[in-house]
């Protein structure tokens, strides 16, 4: 086996430029795509999708990282997971996943209803439709293979987690995606920029200019790239996070059709 060279520390994850294959797979989102809509996805939005979910868990397998190398580690547990959502709180995605994953147990608060009366966690059980968490397990290889991009590895509880959150963001994406072509477009989300003390305003950016458009093109049929950027300003509220992810979802299908 040829020997890896040595990754240079970096201030922040690796763009689409470096990292040129994305380790999901178009056939993989497709596949979740389908689990959520009848709708019909274009190459494109596939693409864009798969780009998103990179960056996303690229951006925590980061804060993980570093997280661990505070204490000399290179393999990564799920306490550094929670350590890199606790410092950037960007990387609270795929928020459904925590009540099933025992790393977020007690953290994600006790839940009421109108009476006051506490809501029992759901329990996990078995069910005719497929949904997120049941196929977090078709993520582990793109997983994998992300934390070798970055030069770690993961102890299982890890990998699940991992595998849980990409899974239930990429779910979510691609529902929003489906409201973004059935609306004809984002008519009621705002935006919310997070700005850390001592740091400039970032500029507007792409989601603005995705907001400002009359209505969407294309038919009610098909989820396009568009679509899919949309949502994603949808999935991700706003900051540093949210620009990267559409920077580098545009630079990963600027050689296809925005269909």
């Amino acid at each position: 086996m040829t020997a890896q060279p040595a990754r240079p520390e970096r201030s922040g994850p690796e763009t689409a430029s470096v990292m040129d294959v994305s380790p999901f797979k178009p056939s993989l989102v497709k596949a979740v795509f389908r689990d959520v809509t009848s709708m019909q996805v274009s190459r494109s939005a596939a693409r864009t999708a798969a780009s998103v979910t990179r960056t996303v868990l690229t951006e925590i397998v980061d804060g993980a990282r570093r997280a661990a190398a505070g204490e000399a580690r290179k393999k990564l547990v799920p306490g550094d997971l929670l350590s890199a959502i606790d410092r950037n709180v960007e990387l609270e995605v795929g928020t459904k996943w925590y009540d099933h994953s025992p790393t977020f147990h007690g953290l994600t608060g006790v839940l009421y209803d109108a009476e006051g009366v506490v809501v029992p966690s759901r329990k996990r059980g078995r069910t005719r439709k497929s949904s997120a968490v049941a196929g977090a397990h078709r993520f582990e290889a793109g997983v994998r293979k992300l934390l070798r991009s970055q030069g770690v590895t993961a102890v299982p509880a890890m990998v699940r987690d991992l595998d849980g959150i990409a899974s239930v963001f990429l779910t979510d994406l691609a529902r929003d995606a489906a409201m973004v072509v059935r609306e004809g477009g984002i008519k009621r989300f705002g935006t919310v920029t997070l700005v850390m003390p001592d740091e400039p305003a970032p500029p507007p950016f792409l989601e603005d200019s995705l907001r400002t458009l009359p209505a969407r093109r294309g038919d009610g049929r098909t989820i396009g790239r568009d679509d899919v950027l949309a949502a994603t300003t949808i999935q991700l509220f706003g900051g540093n996070l949210r620009q990267r992810a559409l920077t580098e979802a545009c630079e990963a299908t600027q050689n296809t059709s925005a269909g």
